[in-house]
């Protein structure tokens, strides 16, 4: 990452990754370079490295004088280490001297380990890592940030996830006096957990005793949810993020799928279920569209996890 300064004396400043990913998971180390470009020479106590990970959700309701402001933090860790000289946070004389022009300096700092959130953005919150650069010189320290994604390790192929999932709604129709044939939906999954990008493989049964024509799909939904702290309040959205349709289904009749696949987007935040603030839950909702009725629904759980990883930890 590049930041462009306008003011003296930096003329630019960049964190460079070694994994240009930057990508990392709980206990692994981040390897990179600092380049900073400067126009003219400078006094400086020290060169600092700070990883920091935190959530932080904010939602209000009502309006006007009724509007009230419901928010909360959470900080995972803030770990600081020295890259150049002494940490005095920027008090006294600067006794290192840096000369006009580019300077480099490799760095190697570890994640702790812990049960951490993975990196996430919603609507009203989110959970963000970052690497701050902080430049301590006499009375001032100007700071440079850099986020990161952070992955929390929960593998999909973990056995208690590779369980075959199923799920079956059903009801009856009614026209004024008369009712009609019941409508069902049986929905069958091979396991429960699935990484971003994966292909779901659908099988489901559909019975249409109805008189209407009605229509089938499947979508994956992601539920978000936001909390204060302590869980006094909430707020929750519903969103789905993809979607597939079949065929229209006559009345009187029945019809199935068998490998109908749906397609997890790449950019899929993972399941968020160890912040107390903050939660990302998925489901794959299958559903019969009914003309002038409300829509049938049955709706299996899902894991969006991470894809195993063989990369050590140094």
């Amino acid at each position: 990452m590049v930041h462009k300064m306008f003011e003296k004396p930096f003329k630019s400043f960049a964190i460079i990754y070694e994994d240009e990913r930057k990508t990392f998971s709980s206990g692994e180390f981040i390897k990179g370079q600092i380049r900073l470009e400067l126009c003219e020479g400078i006094k400086l106590c020290a060169i600092m490295l700070a990883l920091k990970g935190e959530a932080k959700v904010s939602w209000f309701k009502g309006y006007g004088e009724n509007k009230r402001t419901y928010s909360a933090r959470e900080e995972y860790f803030n770990i600081k280490e020295v890259l150049l000289g002494e940490d005095n946070n920027g008090v006294g004389e600067g006794n290192i001297v840096l000369q006009e022009g580019m300077h480099e300096y490799p760095f190697r700092v570890q994640l702790p380990q812990g049960n951490f959130p993975s990196s996430c953005k919603g609507f009203h919150g989110s959970v963000v890592y970052c690497l701050e650069v902080q430049i301590h010189r006499p009375w001032r320290m100007p700071k440079f940030q850099s986020e990161f994604n952070f992955v929390s390790k929960v593998e999909v192929n973990h056995p208690q996830l590779l369980v075959p999932q199923s799920a079956s709604s059903n009801k009856k129709l009614c026209c004024l006096c008369c009712a009609s044939g019941p409508i069902s939906i049986g929905v069958q999954l091979e396991k429960k957990s699935f990484a971003p990008g994966e292909m779901i493989n659908i099988t489901a049964e559909f019975e249409n005793f109805s008189s209407r024509t009605l229509v089938p799909s499947a979508a994956l939904a992601q539920t978000q949810t936001f909390y204060t702290c302590p869980k006094k309040s909430e707020k929750r959205e519903n969103i789905y993020l993809a979607l597939v349709e079949g065929k229209p289904l006559p009345p009187h009749s029945r019809d199935g799928w068998e490998n109908q696949m749906l397609q997890i987007p790449a950019d899929t935040p993972l399941t968020l279920s160890n912040c107390q603030i903050m939660e990302l839950e998925y489901s794959l909702v299958v559903r019969v569209a009914i003309p002038w009725g409300v829509d049938l629904k049955a709706k299996v759980p899902l894991v969006i996890g991470s894809a195993p990883s063989c990369r050590p930890l140094a």
